[in-house]
């Protein structure tokens, strides 16, 4: 079992709250990632689920047991962190079962948990090595593996990939997701990268300010945002935001996807000029100016031949436009 609930929490250093009030569930066996730019608690939120912060206010309830005053060690808790946290002196043998080891399990059971874990990791070449042999994604493996060894109810994720180079973010991120299903466990992870969160997830929680801003799954964050923020935040490249009046609408804003504009050479529509152009192979991505709107962008499939400065016009499709109020909010 690994549900996990959050009941009004609050985090206050000094005069500063950092956490306001928030209130969530997880259920057995789900992904949830929290994420939200730089400075908006979710790492602090995290440390609270694990024990490593205090809670001002609020509970944290585990498998239904309220562990807000539990010790970390006795929470049932694992945590994967963004800096590996290795002993550089042991090998990856000893790192993966020094947990069980301090918790006086016997040798047979750790030499198991360590082999099943490294089996699943595709560690078992590298049981003999010292973390300064490994390469980064080969840390995090044995941090991750480090981890599963406990058998915990829950696992957490500090921005695990945020040390790796981008190929190995990729290869590191389906490892987790395969774990996921392996493992059938409960995992909570922190990232401020959208496409870590969109590919993950089972549910998103979007943070601002300490704040919950809109929860669920990455599709429907997507396609059904409740305010620009989440609209702006979720997807890349992110959403276009044109001003409503110049449009024609009563809404203040209308927010459009970049494959939702379409882009011509010819017609009487938003008129802009081509500022950039980033050909990626299966994608188009082009930058325009407009002097109303500000810089908006397209993306179009396959390879498209748009030049810098061309003269252009843009028509958002109106059945996929989303309209929001001078709050922000979304107007339905």
């Amino acid at each position: 079992m690994g549900s996990l609930e959050l009941r009004n929490v609050t985090k206050v250093f000094g005069k500063t709250e950092i956490i306001k009030g928030i209130d969530l569930s997880v259920k057995d066996g789900e992904f949830v990632v929290f994420v939200g730019p730089s400075g908006c608690g979710k790492s602090t939120l995290l440390r609270m689920i694990a024990g490593l912060e205090d809670v001002t206010s609020g509970a944290v309830v585990l498998d239904g047991q309220d562990v807000t005053a539990v010790a970390p060690a006795k929470r049932g808790i694992a945590m994967v962190f963004q800096s590996y946290a290795l002993y550089p002196h042991l090998t990856v043998r000893d790192n993966m079962g020094l947990a069980l080891r301090q918790a006086g399990a016997p040798r047979s059971e750790i030499a198991q948990a360590v082999g099943r874990a490294s089996a699943m990791l595709a560690l078992d070449p590298y049981l003999e090595r010292r973390p300064a042999e490994l390469s980064g994604g080969q840390r995090q493996r044995v941090a991750i593996g480090r981890a599963i060894v406990r058998t915990p109810s829950l696992f957490l994720f500090d921005e695990p990939l945020s040390n790796l180079d981008a190929a190995l973010r990729v290869a590191t991120r389906i490892e987790i997701a395969r774990l996921h299903r392996e493992l059938g466990a409960t995992m909570i992870y922190v990232t401020h990268d959208q496409v870590e969160a969109m590919t993950l997830a089972d549910r998103i929680v979007v943070l601002r300010a300490g704040q919950v801003e809109q929860v669920g799954r990455p599709m429907e964050l997507y396609n059904d945002p409740a305010n620009t923020f989440v609209a702006g935040f979720i997807g890349s490249p992110r959403m276009n935001f044109l001003k409503g009046a110049a449009l024609g609408e009563s809404a203040d804003t209308v927010g459009v996807r970049p494959e939702h504009l379409a882009i011509s050479r010819q017609g009487n529509a938003i008129p802009g000029t081509v500022s950039h152009v980033e050909k990626l192979g299966g994608e188009t991505l082009v930058y325009v100016r407009s002097e109303v709107h500000g810089l908006l962008t397209v993306r179009l499939f396959g390879e498209q031949d748009f030049s810098v400065d061309e003269a252009v016009q843009l028509t958002p499709e109106p059945p996929r436009s989303l309209r929001f109020d001078a709050a922000g909010r979304r107007l339905r």
